[in-house]
């Protein structure tokens, strides 16, 4: 489990992070959101021990990263894809990172099978597209087989098939009882990935719930109500007899209308009522990226000029701007190793096995 209590992280007078607390538990996906420049990466480099809070502290299984033994075989993380020497081969990169932690030269074989890059393992990096590098570095986190893992943006670059990929995988592992965070900018995914969310803005918590409990409370629900096209005079009918119950009415682009304050059962129990024949009498519920938008509005930093004329924020009343985000209380899938066989110190990788990989591929 990651656990981060009063989190804080200040860069001369620029707070990046501000008395950040929550906890990702093991056994399920947990989405790591926020605008740009919300503070997740530092968040993230932080568990990893990466960078120094200011104030407060973050643990892993109890322990601060840097007080992990053997932290590679506990914790695995995907921060930078890039951060690759472009003139190792894939398979040697990996061997290197096994060679620092003790691990076998076989699971490096393993984790290359894994993320599909086996047929390219001995191509430098150098080559690599933005999508195979997101999947040797998916390689790398998995390459001790943690029961921790980080990931930032782990489908950048990746093909359909490789996002539903690592969609099934993060799956798995959590299924697996591993603790899975991941960062994506990614709405549509996240909703397909993550069971629970932790939402941040300008450095501060703005949610720590399930999915479906965020979408709920950041969401106004409605009803779409849609009549015969071409019947103006019934369309205004409709509109009347449900204003009078106490409904709200508006018209959707596609022609519907859209009704707030009234039950499924009272709007067509009213359109029976006025004899209107309904084609389509349907709940809406906000999807992730909605929900998102709306709980993220005001902890927004890089705004474009155009996003009212496009109809994408809501203005604010009387010019004002937008107000501050409010401080919260604090409240498998892997390749095992072939059945008989220890990851003991006998099978671990000597510097000789880079050294011959290195002078093999260079003959080529």
């Amino acid at each position: 489990m990651i656990e981060a209590v009063g989190l804080t992280k200040r860069y001369g007078a620029r707070t990046a992070v501000h008395n950040l607390s929550f906890q990702v538990r093991p056994g399920t996906v947990t989405g790591f959101l926020g605008p740009n420049g919300s503070g997740k990466s530092t968040t993230m480099r932080m568990i990893l021990g990466l960078d120094q809070p200011t104030s407060g502290h973050v643990t892993i299984g109890g322990h601060p990263f840097r007080l992990l033994p053997n932290a590679p075989r506990l914790v695995g993380a995907l921060l930078d894809a890039k951060a690759v020497h472009g003139g190792r081969s894939a398979r040697n990169h990996l061997l290197s990172l096994a060679q620092l932690a003790g691990i076998p030269a076989a699971r490096v074989d393993e984790v290359l099978g894994v993320v599909g890059l086996h047929e390219v393992a001995r191509m430098r990096t150098k080559g690599f597209s933005l999508g195979m590098g997101q999947r040797l570095g998916i390689a790398a986190a998995l390459l001790g087989d943690p029961q921790v893992l980080l990931f930032d943006e782990p489908v950048n670059g990746l093909d359909p098939e490789g996002i539903l990929w690592v969609r099934n995988l993060m799956k798995t592992l959590a299924a697996e009882g591993r603790t899975v965070f991941v960062s994506s900018h990614l709405m549509s995914e996240m909703a397909l990935t993550a069971e629970h969310l932790i939402v941040i803005g300008r450095g501060q918590l703005l949610a720590d719930m399930s999915v479906e409990d965020f979408i709920a409370a950041n969401s106004a629900g409605f009803a779409r109500v849609r009549i015969a096209d071409g019947a103006p005079e019934l369309r205004e009918k409709l509109t009347a007899a449900l204003t009078e119950a106490g409904g709200q009415v508006l018209p959707e682009p596609d022609g519907a209308l859209r009704v707030t304050g009234l039950t499924l059962p009272r709007i067509s129990d009213l359109a029976h009522g006025a004899d209107i024949r309904l084609w389509e009498l349907s709940p809406h519920r906000a999807s992730l990226e909605e929900a998102y938008m709306r709980m993220t509005q005001s902890a927004v930093d890089y705004r474009s000029t155009e996003d009212q004329k496009a109809g994408l924020q809501q203005p604010v009343p009387g010019g004002e701007e937008p107000p501050p985000v409010p401080e919260m209380p604090q409240q498998n899938w892997y390749a095992p190793p072939p059945p008989g066989r220890d990851r003991n110190a006998a099978d671990a990788i000597t510097p000789a096995d880079l050294t011959k990989s290195e002078t093999s591929e260079d003959a080529r």
